[in-house]
């Protein structure tokens, strides 16, 4: 009796576990990773991205106190770093993305659900917010509103995690972000990533500025990933200014992280479409508030270096999300312990 008890709640089990691994889109042909290629931005050596931290000449405000920005918020969230988190929450989090995957889409062009909104809207404005000074702010906005669908859609009571890819330099494979209790491989030569609970998973925005199906590939580098080693971090939390600090994380460590993982992943547009996007983003946007608190009244409070239309930005730039959320000002995204953000990073 007791062994078909156990029989029985093992078949339970298997079936839970397929059904979670099947309730995505899956069934789009494998691209070549060229396909992921057609726009690549610009990335640093390391020589290079000390050059540009020490070649501040603009003189930076200094401002007293919080102008006009509230200094802390009520019970602010935490966002998580991967590994310090347990299996709970990390299925949580699974299953919470794997709700926006099964959510229809609310309208926008060429998305298949209301994940792909995502990816589509990232597509959209892709060559606004690279390769300028707006990348940081706008990312940080992007990544605050995927929460928020996760959290107001998906019944996610958490914070998005993020992924210390310094502690894995070189060695992302070894994380269990690329488990196949996870996230599946990396290091799968450009084929469709067949681990994991992401299985063959369909997209349909890109690659590039294209709209057909393909599945999330990658194609692992280990020299790629190296260079997101704590030296290159501690490079850029070296700028002075803003648009010094901002040039060096965009062309540093998270570019190295886009490629390294690479497939999907490498696409200038459509990178989103991969779940592991959100948590190398975490990680950015970690880096960025990092850099802040070290000068917090000064640096919460302005913003420099210029825009996609090379004009100056301030913090009445505007930062349009196409309808994930109400358009923001750079203002409102600042300070993350502040106004409509409200979160922390664990350390």
């Amino acid at each position: 009796m007791t062994k078909l008890v156990l029989f029985a709640a093992f078949l339970v089990g298997a079936s839970a576990a397929a059904l979670s691994r099947s309730d995505i889109p899956t069934g789009a042909p494998k691209l070549p990773l060229s396909a992921f290629e057609s726009k690549t931005p610009r990335i640093f050596t390391p020589e290079e991205l000390v050059a540009i931290v020490d070649n501040v000449t603009q003189e930076v405000p200094h401002f007293e106190g919080f102008q006009g920005i509230a200094a802390t918020c009520n019970n602010p969230r935490t966002r998580p770093e991967w590994h310090r988190t347990d299996s709970t929450y990390k299925q949580k989090f699974v299953n919470a993305v794997k709700c926006l995957l099964r959510n229809p889409s609310k309208g926008y062009p060429g998305s298949t659900n209301r994940y792909e909104d995502f990816v589509q809207v990232h597509q959209q404005v892709a060559d606004n917010v690279h390769n300028n000074r707006k990348f940081l702010v706008w990312h940080r906005a992007y990544l605050w509103a995927f929460e928020e669908a996760l959290r107001n859609e998906c019944g996610f009571t958490e914070s998005v995690p993020w992924f210390d890819e310094a502690n894995w330099a070189g060695r992302f494979a070894a994380s269990d972000v690329f488990s196949s209790k996870w996230f599946g491989g990396i290091a799968v030569g450009g084929n469709c990533v067949k681990d994991g609970q992401f299985p063959n998973l369909a997209a349909h925005i890109g690659p590039g500025r294209n709209k057909q199906p393909y599945c999330i590939s990658r194609n692992g580098n280990a020299d790629l990933t190296k260079q997101c080693n704590n030296a290159n971090v501690d490079t850029c939390q070296r700028g002075q200014d803003y648009q010094a600090f901002a040039l060096c994380e965009e062309g540093g460590v998270h570019m190295y992280g886009h490629n390294g993982i690479g497939g999907a992943m490498r696409d200038f547009y459509s990178s989103p479409s991969d779940p592991v996007f959100w948590l190398h983003h975490g990680m950015v946007d970690r880096h960025f508030r990092i850099w802040q608190n070290k000068d917090k009244s000064t640096r919460v409070n302005y913003i420099n270096g210029n825009g996609p239309d090379g004009r100056p930005l301030t913090m009445d730039t505007g930062i349009f999300l196409s309808g994930l959320k109400p358009d923001l000002k750079v203002r409102d995204i600042m300070n993350t312990m502040g106004g409509i953000l409200c979160y922390k990073y664990d350390y």
